[in-house]
């Protein structure tokens, strides 16, 4: 068991990352499982924007930016609970940021603006972690 002091200080990053590795590898999953469905359903999303001809390729950046942040998620948490160091993990916080910023530019340009609030509400708990880790 992990005395409370050292409970204290990694529960909010651990709990952060664990929410994050679930938010970022079902989705990373959704897309690999139905990569026909997510192409399809994003050409007619983005169908009326600058983006529309190259929907594939930018599915595929996001899924490869999701696979690593839900890589640097799982490997920071055990490097929290493991060592107490948080490297990784505030690597996983940017890579979620970025990945994030990306799905919110493509929202804001296909003029989705309740799918930007959406993805606002897990930018904030990327940033907050961020932040924590910053002062880890």
């Amino acid at each position: 068991m992990i005395p409370l002091e050292v409970a204290k200080t990694i529960a909010t990053p651990v709990i952060i990352l664990a929410f994050l590795f679930i938010t970022f590898v079902q989705s990373s999953i959704d897309k690999a499982i139905d990569w026909k469905g997510n192409v399809s359903w994003l050409k007619d999303h983005f169908s009326k924007t600058f983006l529309r001809n190259i929907i594939p390729q930018l599915l595929g950046i996001i899924l490869i930016t999701e696979i690593i942040t839900s890589i640097l998620c799982a490997v920071g948490v055990y490097q929290i609970v493991s060592s107490n160091n948080s490297v990784v993990a505030f690597y996983a916080c940017l890579f979620s940021c970025i990945t994030l910023l990306m799905l919110l530019f493509g929202q804001r340009v296909a003029k989705d603006y309740a799918g930007a609030l959406t993805i606002t509400c897990y930018f904030v708990v990327s940033v907050f972690g961020l932040y924590i880790l910053e002062i880890h």
